[in-house]
């Protein structure tokens, strides 16, 4: 798959590209089972990367009128927290390879990044509320460096939480 290009669904068929908008979205998941949770929002429960089985979230930006940024994965279970983080982290390896950074993270997981030429993918785990797993590919855009948080609600939580500043030091080596 090339990602800098876009995301490509094996269940159901189909290539995502980024910096569509929210019509042409829809069009594409038309009777496939999608939600259009809030502007700027949409799910599907899917397979990609050779049999990873979860939620996959659709963000745009700016929320209204904008245009495919930023891929969230993440299940509607974790039961099994270790179970959930070592599955998503063995198929994005199998895809992408080998982390470009890794460090210590929180809940005795660690934090993982691979920074590509236009695209960032994150996985990590973080206490909000409890510990919470967030796997995400961000459309890196021409002006900026992929060793930054990867969206304003990652730059909101950042200046509000020290945690997460923390976590993205860890993640970015800066």
């Amino acid at each position: 798959m090339n990602i800098q290009e876009g995301y490509k669904i094996d269940e159901p068929d189909i290539f995502i590209p980024w910096d569509i908008d929210e019509q042409t979205l829809t069009q594409k998941l038309n009777g496939h089972d999608f939600k259009h949770v809030t502007t700027g929002y949409y799910t599907i429960s899917c397979k990609s990367l050779n049999g990873l089985s979860c939620m996959l979230g659709f963000h745009f930006e700016p929320r209204k009128n904008g245009h495919l940024n930023e891929l969230e994965f993440f299940r509607t279970d974790y039961s099994e927290q270790e179970k959930s983080f070592n599955d998503f982290q063995s198929h994005f390896e199998k895809e992408f390879g080998k982390p470009t950074s890794e460090a210590n993270g929180n809940e005795g997981f660690k934090n993982y990044a691979w920074n590509f030429e236009s695209v960032q993918i994150v996985h990590y785990v973080f206490d909000r509320f409890g510990p919470e797993e967030h796997m995400r590919i961000k459309k890196i855009k021409k002006h900026e460096s992929t060793t930054t948080p990867i969206s304003k609600r990652a730059d909101s939580a950042k200046r509000k939480d020290n945690t997460f500043k923390k976590l993205w030091s860890r993640l970015t080596g800066k």
